[in-house]
């Protein structure tokens, strides 16, 4: 996928506009053009539609689904957590408290570097502020800082049994 830098440079390269003629045209500062192309200014979709507007052009956004591409661990880890945060609540995470703490406490005794040591931090900071909508991201979240986070999970021996059991049933 192009930047938007690159479409706009694209676009004023085929339709033979200068800076000048498009700061002209669309009312935009040639200097705040100037810096969109080389990527100092991030123009939004809305922007870049305006100044291709100002070309002939219309900017097309294509959004499709795709898989993520996990290891058989990291998958495993992402489902168990996934099916975890259907329990997530602020009271389930009141009554939690005592095991998610006690969890925390064994896994820092255990764990050692970056960024593992930094991610027990932020699970704290998750759980002290009762951050239920935080927490319902790192335990579904398919970014690499999501799946890091869960590779030391607090969250251990909260999920109900029968539970647990489909999840790997279903996991393979």
């Amino acid at each position: 996928m192009s930047s938007r830098s690159d479409v706009l440079r694209d676009v004023m390269r085929k339709t033979g506009t200068t800076q000048s003629q498009l700061s002209r045209v669309s009312g935009v500062r040639q200097s705040s053009i100037s810096q969109a192309l080389s990527g100092k200014l991030n123009l939004s979709d809305e922007q870049l539609d305006r100044l291709l507007s100002c070309m002939g052009y219309r900017l097309e956004v294509v959004r499709r689904p795709v898989v993520a591409e996990l290891t058989r661990s990291e998958r495993r880890s992402w489902q168990l957590h996934s099916r975890l945060s259907m329990h997530v609540t602020r009271s389930s995470l009141e009554s939690w408290l005592p095991r998610v703490e006690r969890n925390l406490q064994r896994l820092r005794d255990g764990v050692s570097g970056q960024p593992h040591v930094r991610n027990l931090d932020r699970w704290q900071s998750l759980i002290e502020h009762r951050d239920v909508l935080g927490l319902h991201r790192v335990l579904t979240g398919l970014d690499r800082d999501s799946i890091e986070m869960r590779e030391v999970s607090p969250m251990g021996g909260l999920l109900p049994q029968d539970e647990r059991a489909d999840v790997l049933n279903l996991a393979g």
